[in-house]
């Protein structure tokens, strides 16, 4: 019993923790600043109000991938085939930057993984309440033969 209690003591501070903890500081580079380095509040995507959204929603977003996604010609002809996961922070713009991969299967994949989702055009950016904030966005993109 006394174990029950302390696991919902446990869930329940959990809970109670500030939505700033979802909160990442990001180092950015910004050319026009003055200031070279700054590092951002980057909000992950489960814990924004208003989702970042691709022109055209979902849909949009995966006929853009299929269009723009070239296989590379060396993969190919090995038969290598797999799932690429990408990270990217969408800014208050809407702009695509930081783009990284988070788990790949080969290094040609993997660079084009990364050229499809520089090629992106604006998003509509994520909110926070009534404030438009730089949004952490995880994409997988899927080559198959």
């Amino acid at each position: 019993m006394k174990l029950y209690r302390i696991i919902l003591i446990t869930i329940m501070f959990l809970l109670a923790m500030p939505m700033s903890a979802q909160v990442r500081r990001v180092k950015m580079c910004n050319p026009k600043a003055r200031v070279q380095e700054a590092y951002v509040d980057v909000y992950e995507t489960d814990y924004v109000d208003v989702q970042p959204k691709f022109p055209g929603g979902e849909r949009g977003l995966v006929n853009f991938i299929n269009k723009t996604r070239e296989y590379p010609y060396d993969a190919y002809m090995s038969g290598i085939q797999g799932r690429v996961l990408c990270s990217f922070i969408i800014n208050v713009d809407g702009s695509v930057s930081d783009i990284s991969v988070i788990r790949g299967c080969n290094y040609q994949l993997n660079r084009e993984a990364v050229r499809v989702i520089s090629a992106m055009p604006k998003w509509e950016a994520g909110k926070m309440g009534d404030k438009v904030v730089p949004v952490r966005y995880v994409l997988p993109i899927v080559f198959r033969l």
